[in-house]
């Protein structure tokens, strides 16, 4: 039997392969995951080369290969420059990347790519984000919100859509919150290591200056917070954590330790 003829990889199949590694787990890069088969269908490539190319960018995370996940062996210059790229250009390619999967699947930009369920790929209406205002975005409303898809998909795969502090695993009840303000931090906007996937309520907590990580990553609790017990209710959702230590993401980085520290000096409220 003849062989399929060879597809070279191209810029936008990188940036849609470098998009698909941060949201699925490393388990899932096998090329019978029919997560993997509709998209390599869609992409005009094999299952296989989608996930031999999800492999070898797992070989060039430094996270994985802290933990001894080596992915496959024989990334291509070609995949080192991509990764490099994407790495330090997060701002242009992680919402060009974004749409660029987007249009796979649908040409409405009211609808967005969801990766959540893991063993499927659905489309979800875009949510009413408040687009930041500023000099770079008045006429880029898409581009905000691929970028804001993406860092809620990133995270919350990176999570394995469970709240950090709590264990909440309802994905609508779960946010990508971002250390440093979204607003007021653009180079840090997509930066996976200025995440933490939060229920919603510790994720207001958080965005408040009620609740704060110390540099172990443990939960504290501000006395601001502290003034409203007893209440049986807060009580339970916040004490039991107090001191305890988030559960660390599983691909991507843990949080920035000097995120955390400028959140600790300026947004916690003790």
């Amino acid at each position: 039997m003849a062989k399929a003829p060879r597809v070279d990889w191209t810029r936008a199949h990188y940036l849609i392969a470098l998009n698909l590694y941060c949201k699925l787990p490393f388990s899932h890069f096998d090329s019978k995951k029919p997560i993997i088969k509709e998209v390599a269908e869609r992409m005009g490539r094999s299952p296989g080369s989608l996930a031999m190319k999800l492999g070898n960018l797992a070989s060039l995370d430094p996270v994985h290969l802290a933990r001894g996940v080596s992915g496959l062996s024989n990334a291509s210059n070609q995949d080192k420059a991509m990764w490099h790229e994407f790495q330090t250009d997060r701002a242009l390619l992680v919402p060009e990347s974004e749409q660029l999967l987007h249009d796979l699947f649908t040409e409405d930009n009211d609808s967005e790519v969801d990766f959540l369920q893991r063993d499927k790929v659905r489309l979800e209406p875009t949510p009413k984000l408040t687009v930041p205002t500023g000099p770079t975005e008045s006429t880029a409303t898409v581009k905000v919100r691929r970028g804001q898809q993406f860092f809620r998909q990133s995270i919350l795969n990176a999570y394995g859509v469970r709240c950090c502090i709590s264990g909440i695993n309802v994905p609508r009840l779960l946010v990508a919150s971002h250390i440093k303000p979204w607003h007021d931090f653009l180079n840090e906007r997509l930066d996976p290591r200025n995440g933490l996937c939060l229920s919603s309520l510790h994720d207001a907590a958080f965005d408040s200056g009620l609740i704060t990580l110390d540099d172990k990553l443990s939960v504290v609790l501000s006395k601001r917070l502290k003034k409203f017990f007893p209440q049986p209710a807060l009580e339970q959702s916040f004490v039991p954590f107090e001191g305890q230590r988030i559960h660390l993401p599983d691909k991507l980085a843990e949080p920035s330790h000097d995120f955390l520290s400028y959140h600790r000096k300026e947004v916690f409220q003790n």
